[in-house]
């Protein structure tokens, strides 16, 4: 179950946030079981969860809508005031908070998980003249727990949703009890690295046809695919929506262009090193961040910690939802107990 709440971020740019909750299932015999012994999809459920919960944001055909304006049921773990604790889901650039689904429903057996469609992606507004900035970023994922009475909560973030994790921890501490880093690299990119990205959309065949070639020409047949990769087939299939004339993204490349020029020109090692709570850097072995920059960023973090995800890409959540979860659920059972 999943249902939409309106956050206010910088600006005043309206912001969708998505609160998921796992409702009771039925056994055989007709008993409902617990929360706790709900337990997260395999990786083909994932998959029909996620795309479940892109039509529940988008409105479009990718499956059948489940109850999306329905509450979720109440997390059994809470803390000392009896709240249920919080974590924040931050999407990667061009992702959106359905990419989240698998991680926030066995998030949700125990603890509130929210995941946020943030700036210029998924439901949230795209005002052309809106600051796709670093600051502005920042500042929504600061609205976002102060207005959802979050906080202080672990925020979990993919490539620049845990830039702005961090940035977010380090400059408001009181507002984040850990930071998950999935596959983000702390170093900046060069020039070089913005025009690859900029030839790159230039080579989307848009409009696609169909959904069907969506996921063909993202797990197949574009150029920086090295083999078939059915998973990233279906992340991008869940970016789009259907216009007269076929299949479009529905974020602005231009505007996914300028967020991107404020980490593939600019370093953020300095801001590592002011995030004062505990931080578990996680990496693909397939993926964008290397291993030993991957523990370096972890030597200069506080309290850092690392881990890896075998026969992961960059889409370390997605494309290897079971692994991930082993990964990160030991560092935040340590986090949100009690």
């Amino acid at each position: 179950m999943v249902r939409r709440i309106d956050v206010t971020g910088a600006g005043g740019v309206r912001l969708a946030a998505w609160e998921f909750g796992e409702p009771p299932k039925a056994g055989p015999d007709g008993a409902v079981s617990g929360p706790g012994e709900a337990r997260g999809d395999a990786q083909g459920g994932a998959r029909k969860g996620a795309q479940d919960e892109a039509e529940a944001a988008s409105g479009q055909p990718l499956a059948t809508a489940r109850a999306e304006t329905s509450a979720p049921h109440a997390p059994s773990g809470t803390g000392p005031e009896g709240r249920a604790r919080g974590v924040l889901l931050l999407h990667g650039l061009m992702g959106r908070a359905s990419h989240w689904a698998s991680t926030a429903r066995w998030l949700s057996e125990r603890h509130r998980a929210v995941a946020l469609d943030q700036r210029g992606h998924g439901q949230s507004e795209k005002p052309p003249q809106a600051a796709y900035t670093r600051e502005a970023y920042v500042e929504d994922a600061e609205a976002a727990l102060e207005q959802l009475g979050l906080a202080p909560a672990v925020v979990i973030g993919h490539a620049m949703g845990a830039l702005t994790a961090w940035q977010l921890a380090a400059r408001r501490p009181d507002l984040v009890r850990g930071v998950v880093i999935c596959d983000m690299r702390a170093s900046a990119l060069g020039a070089a690295s913005q025009r690859e990205w900029e030839n790159w959309f230039k080579t989307w065949p848009v409009p696609f046809a169909t959904l069907a070639d969506v996921r063909k020409w993202f797990g197949e047949d574009d150029p920086w695919v090295e083999r078939p990769n059915p998973a990233r087939g279906e992340f991008y299939a869940e970016v789009m929506h259907e216009g007269p004339d076929g299949w479009r993204p529905v974020f602005e490349p231009q505007q996914m262009l300028v967020s991107r020029e404020t980490w593939a020109y600019d370093a953020h090692w300095e801001e590592l090193a002011q995030v004062p709570c505990p931080a578990l850097v996680v990496r693909g072995l397939d993926g964008e961040l290397g291993r030993a920059e991957a523990q370096e960023m972890v030597r200069v973090l506080p309290q850092g910690q690392y881990a890896e995800v075998a026969d992961a890409g960059h889409l370390v959540h997605y494309d290897q939802p079971e692994a991930w979860r082993a990964a990160i659920e030991p560092f935040l059972d340590t986090l949100l107990a009690g």
